[in-house]
């Protein structure tokens, strides 16, 4: 239903469009000419003046269009280029323009030539659009404007809306100081500074309300909307110094995104978590569940590495938290280490390099072998472990594995049925395990008694499933010809000094858990990983979730959707439908997903609804989490 007594009036350019079109239609006319961007950043110069009220806007419009040297005909080609420069979030609203026509005004500096075949397929007509008009020469060469329209003039929208005599109370969305001084003026109620495209401090700076996008712009209205809650309102909490490609990726998707470069303490975060949405971490930071207590608003956690156990998974689950990590993205990285640190031990690398930069030259080829037809023993044939498997064979080693799961060989890798027969057989031996606590000091000193005389360690997996003095025994005995560590059962939470009983050891390659710290690596993590939080945030998906019920679910346009998280007990479902009957609401689709603790049910419905039906949703025993996601 239309509300009555509210009239809206929009600016064009940068609000409706994210672009100024004068500055779009320069770019276009000044093709091929030498001058090109000089003349183009004098334009938007210009503009910029004349938009936050430094020079008189009558100047503005004149400068820019003698420098502009356009044509009529130049005019189709810039409407068929701002049709592809709407702004995002008001194409996304595009049914409240249609629905609130009557009430919609279009007041602008730029020009109803370009205005108003655009500003038509929202369903506002050329009579509700006030804007200056070209004037054209006998051979059709845009020569200036006409300079009786108030538009014209220098804070000509003062004028222009006085005379529109508005009923009710008028609201004004645009992104300029141009379009603030009808609400100083007191001729509009409110001033809306819309910063979607751009941020201009003078516009922001007195406006009543900052605006990012229209779906906050309808939200503070209570108006019908394309998403129920805005994006810029979801706070998402990055720590760790995640690649910035995360941080660019939320913030691209109209996320409100703080990054912190290194990890927080648990009394810390419990303080910082307030109010937060989303939690990105990496391996440092715990998410206890002293933690998930203070996080009032936590929707999910992303861990931006493979590993969770810095999480409390079933404390996340009773809380309707979702957890997504990143367990391909840096399976490469890994893999690459792992042959390189093989091919370093085998051939004293690592010892020569040592006495030479201690000033000893020491050519020997005594403890040197090829990798070349020797058996490599992968433990854990999971992603990084099949990869190693195929890059290993490609270098001519004899690959064979063990896990406890039923995994399929690839190219001519040997399953071993037991541990000790692949202990036995090894030449090198590469740990891949995952973070399961059953895994801890998995490789102890019964194991190391097992592998062949001479054999190496390589540990790129998790810190507490070898055994480390036991290694340091093995080492120091002779027993072991080499090993490589990267994680430790103990790490610290930030760069400085650190030791373990691996110090010192000849021929021992130690890292401080860089496994997949490559650039590569961070970046596919900072693309994967808010790929799943958005995901999940914009339609509900859980796909990938560490401790979810996973559900894969379609884009729904027109429709409502209802997310609703719940212990699994009997009965729930029927309840839900039971309260959606009740109110008459008609179902076009319905989600369920369920593992032994929660369930997850996503409703879509095809009509309004009255807002009782979320309070009895919510009402329903046993519930964990409630969202209306649009």
């Amino acid at each position: 239903m239309v509300e009555v007594g509210r009239k809206y009036v929009f600016d064009f350019d940068s609000t409706l469009t994210r672009v100024e079109a004068l500055d779009v239609l320069a770019e276009m006319t000044l093709e091929g000419k030498s001058n090109r961007t000089q003349v183009i950043k004098e334009i938007q110069e210009i503009t910029n003046l004349g938009i936050d009220g430094d020079i008189s806007f009558t100047e503005s419009l004149e400068k820019r269009i003698k420098l502009l040297n356009a044509h009529k005909d130049d005019l189709d080609g810039l409407v068929t280029e701002l049709r592809q420069k709407i702004s995002k979030s008001i194409e996304a609203n595009k049914e409240f323009f249609h629905n609130y026509a009557d009430d919609i005004y279009v007041i602008s500096c730029g020009f109803k030539e370009f205005i108003d075949p655009i500003v038509a397929e929202y369903n506002i007509p050329s009579e509700r659009v006030y804007a200056n008009t070209f004037k054209f020469d006998g051979e059709g060469n845009i020569i200036g404007f006409d300079e009786d329209n108030v538009l014209s003039a220098h804070n000509g929208k003062i004028e222009c809306l006085k005379k529109l005599n508005l009923e009710g109370e008028v609201q004004v969305i645009g992104d300029g100081y141009s379009d603030y001084v009808m609400r100083e003026a007191g001729i509009a109620h409110k001033f809306f500074a819309y910063t979607e495209n751009v941020h201009r401090d003078k516009a922001a700076d007195n406006a009543d309300h900052v605006t990012p996008n229209m779906d906050e712009f309808l939200f503070v209205n209570d108006l019908p909307r394309n998403i129920s809650y805005p994006k810029n309102r979801i706070k998402i909490l990055l720590l760790e110094n995640v690649h910035p490609a995360a941080f660019d990726n939320l913030s691209e998707d109209g996320f409100s995104v703080e990054l912190v470069k290194h990890s927080l303490t648990e009394e810390d975060l419990i303080e910082k978590i307030k109010g937060v949405h989303v939690l990105g971490i990496r391996s440092k930071t715990q998410v206890t569940q002293k933690v998930l207590d203070a996080a009032n608003k936590l929707l999910t956690v992303g861990a931006f590495c493979i590993g969770t156990t810095q999480i409390d998974l079933k404390a996340c689950k009773k809380k309707g938290v979702a957890v997504f990590n990143a367990p391909y993205s840096n399976t490469r990285s890994v893999v690459e280490l792992a042959i390189g640190q093989i091919i370093m031990l085998k051939r004293s690398i690592f010892p020569r390099s040592t006495e030479i930069h201690n000033g000893q030259w020491n050519k020997t080829a005594a403890n040197a072998t090829e990798v070349r037809g020797k058996n490599l023993g992968i433990i854990g044939y999971g992603n990084i472990g099949k990869q190693l498997s195929v890059l290993a064979e490609g270098i001519g080693m004899r690959v064979y594995y063990y896990d406890l799961g039923d995994q399929l060989a690839l190219g001519n890798a040997v399953k071993c049925n037991t541990l000790e027969d692949l202990l036995n057989v090894s030449d090198v031996v590469s740990l891949h395990v995952d973070d399961n606590k059953a895994n801890k000091n998995f490789i102890g000193e019964r194991e190391l008694n097992q592998m062949k005389d001479g054999a190496i360690l390589i540990n790129l997996s998790r810190g507490f499933v070898i055994d480390i003095p036991a290694l340091a025994a093995a080492l120091k005995s002779g027993k072991l010809g080499g090993a490589a560590v990267d994680v430790y059962p103990e790490e610290p939470r930030a760069n400085g000094e650190f030791y373990t009983d691996l110090q010192g050891l000849n021929n021992v390659i130690l890292t401080p858990h860089i496994g997949g710290s490559t650039e590569e690596a961070q970046r596919n993590i900072a693309d994967f990983v808010p790929n799943k939080i958005m995901a999940y945030i914009n339609s509900g998906n859980t796909v990938d979730a560490v401790n979810f019920p996973n559900i894969r679910l379609p884009k729904q346009n027109k429709a409502h959707r209802f997310l609703h998280i719940h212990k699994n007990v009997p009965g729930i479902m029927a309840q839900i439908n039971e309260v959606l009957a009740k109110y008459e609401m008609n179902i076009s689709g319905q989600f369920l997903s369920t593992d032994n603790e929660v369930g997850y049910v996503i409703t879509d419905l095809d009509k309004e609804y009255n807002k009782d039906v979320i309070k009895a949703l919510k009402k329903i025993e046993n519930t964990i989490k409630f969202r209306v996601l649009y």
